[in-house]
C-alpha cells in the first residue's frame, strides 16, 4: 500500500484555508493501536500496563518501519507535534490475532505486541498511514474508552 501524504496540523490546514489555498489538504496520516479489552475487563490488568502494551507495539512499528518515507515525515519536524493515533479496541485475543492476520494479507505493515514471556498478544500497531488507505480495515471496530472503568 503506497501512502500518500505526511501528517498535517489542525494550523497548517485553517492557515491554507484562510490564505484562499484551492486545493484540499492531504488526507491526515495515521497510527492505528488496538488493544484488547478483556485485559482490564476481564482480566483485570491495571491502566498502567494496558498503555504500556500500547507504547510497546506504536514503538515497535514506528522502529520497524524507520526507512519508510511516511514514517520518517510522521516523527520528523513539526509534525512530530502533530501525530494522530486511533486507539481502538477488540474483545478478545482471538479478535486481535484475527485482526493481525487481515492486516497481514491487505499488506498493511504492522507490529502484533507479545508480552513476554507469557507469549501473550495484547495489542497491534500500525506503521503510519494515510487514513485513506486503511481506514476500512479498521471500521469495525469500536474507538477504546473507559478502560479501566465498569465491567
Amino acid at each position: 500500500m503506497a501512502a500518500r501524504a505526511a501528517a498535517v496540523s489542525p494550523r497548517a490546514v485553517a492557515a491554507a484555508a484562510a490564505a484562499g489555498g484551492g486545493a484540499a489538504p492531504p488526507p491526515p496520516v495515521v497510527q492505528y493501536v488496538v488493544l484488547r479489552r478483556d485485559l482490564w475487563r476481564g482480566l483485570g490488568w491495571p491502566l498502567g500496563a494496558v498503555a504500556a502494551q500500547a507504547c510497546h507495539a506504536a514503538t515497535a512499528a514506528l522502529w520497524l518501519s524507520r526507512e519508510d518515507e511516511v514514517t520518517r515525515r510522521y516523527c520528523e519536524g513539526p509534525a512530530l507535534d502533530a501525530m494522530h493515533k486511533v486507539v481502538l479496541e477488540v474483545k478478545s485475543e482471538q479478535q486481535l490475532v484475527n485482526l493481525s492476520e487481515k492486516l497481514k494479507d491487505s499488506g498493511v505493515v504492522h507490529k502484533l505486541w507479545m508480552e513476554q514471556p507469557e507469549n501473550i498478544p495484547t495489542c497491534l500497531a500500525t506503521k503510519p498511514y494515510a487514513k485513506d488507505d486503511v481506514a476500512a480495515l479498521f471500521k469495525k471496530y469500536n474507538l477504546c474508552k473507559d478502560p479501566i472503568g465498569p465491567k
